[in-house]
């Protein structure tokens, strides 16, 4: 089976920061969609997110979209701890639980809360991937590490510009 993990920035570092209505934003998802559409036409069937805001809440709306044309395709959450979510604004707290709930997998790399639980979830994904597609336009954070990481790994880096 052939597996897709995604890294991307978090809306505070998008271009368009939380307005999900701006144009560019709205492209970004546009081309996101025909990406994932298109990889399931060449035999992709597991896709994964790290359930984040941003880029990894934004794959998991639109994969959960496509599963109703593509059936064989599956999600899976991979989350770096219990408490993701706990800090988050009650409508992203939703959002969150939404598709966590819609899943078709979720795994918790992690318990608790700790400094490198975000970069394991991330490795995580990589280590389980035969494709990384990555949202950036810079490779810094835990995004460009991530890109290093699959470089290392010899998983193939897809780059989108935002």
């Amino acid at each position: 089976m052939k597996t897709i993990a995604f890294t991307g920035k978090r809306p505070q570092n998008l271009p368009w920061r939380f307005n999900e209505q701006d144009e560019r934003c709205l492209r970004l998802k546009d081309r996101l969609k025909n990406e994932i559409e298109s990889r399931i036409k060449e035999g992709y069937t597991i896709f994964i997110s790290g359930m984040a805001l941003g880029v990894d809440t934004f794959v998991a709306e639109i994969v959960l979209e496509l599963k109703k044309h593509y059936p064989v395709i599956t999600l899976e959450a991979a989350i770096p701890c219990e408490s993701q979510s706990d800090k988050w604004n009650v409508a992203d707290r939703k959002r969150y639980n939404t598709l966590l709930q819609q899943c078709d997998t979720v795994t918790y790399v992690g318990r608790e809360y700790t400094s490198d639980c975000m970069i394991k979830r991330n490795f995580y994904m990589v280590d389980n991937a035969n494709l990384l597609i990555a949202v950036c336009n810079e490779l810094t954070g835990g995004t460009g590490a991530t890109i290093r990481y699959a470089k290392e790994k010899d998983v193939n880096v897809n780059i989108i510009q935002p």
